[in-house]
């Protein structure tokens, strides 16, 4: 497996390195402990906290990332905005601002939650789990985008009707449709609806 950002320990200050941890959780989003993050994506999967960012231009078009071919879980597949996993303890909507912005060098505005969903995806290429209970968020991204290339393949605005299309031809993260249908009725919200999500 290659090291990526998501894989890779870091150095704390006495030098030691450090795990990357999730916040697991019970079916209520409540948190009962943590775990390393490759051994909770491991099947069976261990419920952990997620988040999912959805955001739009002011044409209403909804900005996907490719994901980079290097990341280590469902690499070079399209996917929402952002999306990651709080540190324990932290907030939900601070880890999708952080986020957003060390992949795609903006900070979303009008930032708002757009409730949870629950699911478990296995991912078959790589055999790991996506058991989350996950944090949905959409908002406006108003800035030119810089994204981080070992995170990012590449980015596009698509409209409903070219999601569609591009998801009949290419591949999506396995848990896309189910975080998008989730924040949906937030999406309409914020986008109206001539934007036809």
């Amino acid at each position: 497996m290659p090291t990526t950002p998501a894989t890779a320990t870091h150095s704390s200050s006495d030098g030691t390195a450090d795990a990357i941890m999730l916040e697991l959780v019970d079916e209520n989003g409540t948190t009962i402990g943590t775990a390393e993050k490759l051994a909770a994506h491991q099947a069976p999967g261990q419920l952990h906290r997620a988040f999912s960012v959805f955001l739009f231009d002011e044409q209403g078009r909804l900005l996907l990332q490719r994901r980079a071919l290097g990341k280590y879980h469902s690499p070079g597949v399209w996917s929402n905005t952002c999306c990651g996993h709080p540190y324990p303890g932290e907030a939900p909507f601070a880890a999708a601002a952080r986020r957003t912005y060390e992949e795609l060098g903006i900070s979303p505005s009008l930032l708002a939650a757009a409730g949870t969903v629950r699911y478990n995806h296995p991912d078959p290429a790589s055999g790991l789990v996506e058991q989350e209970f996950n944090h949905l968020f959409v908002g406006m991204a108003q800035e030119a985008l810089k994204p981080d290339p070992e995170e990012v393949e590449e980015t596009a605005f698509v409209t409903a009707a070219e999601l569609t299309e591009r998801h009949a031809r290419a591949p999506f993260s396995a848990w896309f449709m189910t975080v998008l249908d989730a924040a949906r009725p937030a999406v309409r919200e914020l986008t109206g609806p001539s934007a036809g999500w």
